[in-house]
């Protein structure tokens, strides 16, 4: 224990009973080889714009999601737009976006001009209730975004399904579920498209802001391309009004140095999601629970609990990390006042964001760190 624990006598925990919510540091630390390998390689090449570590993530993590094509862009949120933009979804134009997300699945949808139409979720996996989706399609309604949240993926067939019937596009928004799968197919493979981000705390991150999309459909990877790199094919020549929103070549080669230990990493978070589910007895704690047809990433593990606040400063008092993901619902979010979406309209989502609590889960995480959490949670 540090020399000033007991000062003003306010005892401190000692740092071997500390549980971070994340230790990026203790994620990283394994690859500071191969990441001063990539450094030297880019160093060497003396090329750092859309160069070979790019060309070369691209094919191996098309390949990692079962999907003919990948295009790397700057972050999730560009993957989202660049999608929207390169099928000419516009003003005027409505795409079907959950209720409980992080922001940025709506922000794609006001950067091209169209509105967000929300749906509320399925309680038991965050995700889109597929029922709810056809009674929110409108005329205008040109595409469906269902979020695969916290690395659960959305119930895609009856999406597709509607999809197909109404002539609609489906956008994957996989940033929180790289190697999630669905019915044992990979998410990144199963819509038209996927929107990947490669934000540092994903499954798969990197050590700045990166993205990508996925697809079957090499003409709108060709667009996405071309969309990404200022509307240019040939240097110096615009076909289109583009944007500069391209996957950095150094976090390319460092994204190429993690892949090879997603897999085994999505099975180290999957065996602490298992220890909280075996360990947990708290009954003010719903824990969640996968639907039979999923195999979730365990990107997050979420929990909802009515007395929210005193769960999460019983476990800050611990010496046990926490967030909330999220706090504040999209629509009411000051951002979007103007869809006159107000407090009560979509009470599910509302209810989840006011319950909901992230606990600890990291691929470092040990088993003895898993354990004192439930621990401390049992202990309420």
């Amino acid at each position: 224990m540090h020399s000033d624990d007991f000062a003003q006598g306010q005892c401190v925990i000692p740092d071997e009973l500390v549980v971070p919510f994340l230790d990026l540091r203790a994620v990283n630390a394994r690859y500071n080889r191969l990441f001063s390998l990539a450094l030297s390689e880019a160093l060497r090449s003396g090329w750092f714009i859309l160069g070979e570590g790019v060309q070369r993530f691209e094919s191996e993590f098309a390949l990692y999601c079962d999907a003919r094509c990948c295009v790397g862009v700057a972050n999730g949120l560009e993957a989202l737009h660049l999608t929207l933009r390169a099928w000419e979804i516009e003003p005027g134009d409505e795409v079907i976006v959950p209720s409980n997300t992080f922001i940025a699945t709506w922000l794609a949808v006001s950067q091209v001009g169209a509105t967000p139409v929300p749906v509320e979720p399925d309680e038991r996996t965050f995700t889109f209730d597929p029922a709810r989706i056809e009674a929110a399609c409108t005329a205008r309604t040109r595409a469906i975004i269902p979020v695969h949240l916290y690395g659960h993926p959305a119930d895609m067939d009856p999406i597709l399904a509607l999809a197909e019937h109404r002539g609609l596009k489906v956008l994957e928004d996989a940033a929180q579920a790289h190697g999630a799968r669905y019915k044992g197919r990979p998410v990144g493979s199963i819509g038209h498209a996927a929107a990947f981000s490669f934000y540092p705390s994903k499954n798969l991150g990197a050590l700045g802001d990166a993205g990508a999309v996925t697809t079957n459909d090499p003409l709108l990877a060709e667009r996405i391309r071309v969309l990404r790199n200022y509307g240019s094919k040939q240097k110096y020549h615009h076909d289109v009004r583009g944007f500069n929103s391209r996957l950095d070549e150094l976090q390319a080669l460092f994204l190429r140095a993690k892949l090879t230990d997603l897999d085994a990493d999505n099975r180290r978070r999957g065996e602490v999601a298992a220890l909280y589910h075996k360990s947990i007895r708290e009954r003010g704690v719903t824990l969640p629970q996968p639907a039979e047809w999923a195999s979730p990433v365990w990107h997050l593990f979420v929990v909802r609990c009515a007395n929210r606040e005193e769960v999460r400063q019983h476990l800050e008092r611990a010496g046990v990390g926490t967030l909330i993901h999220y706090p504040v619902p999209p629509h009411l979010q000051p951002a979007y006042r103007e869809l006159g979406i107000h407090a009560g309209a979509l009470p599910i989502s509302e209810r989840l964001h006011r319950e909901v609590l992230s606990l600890p889960i990291w691929p470092g995480m040990s088993a003895g760190q898993a354990a004192r959490v439930a621990e401390t949670l049992n202990g309420l």
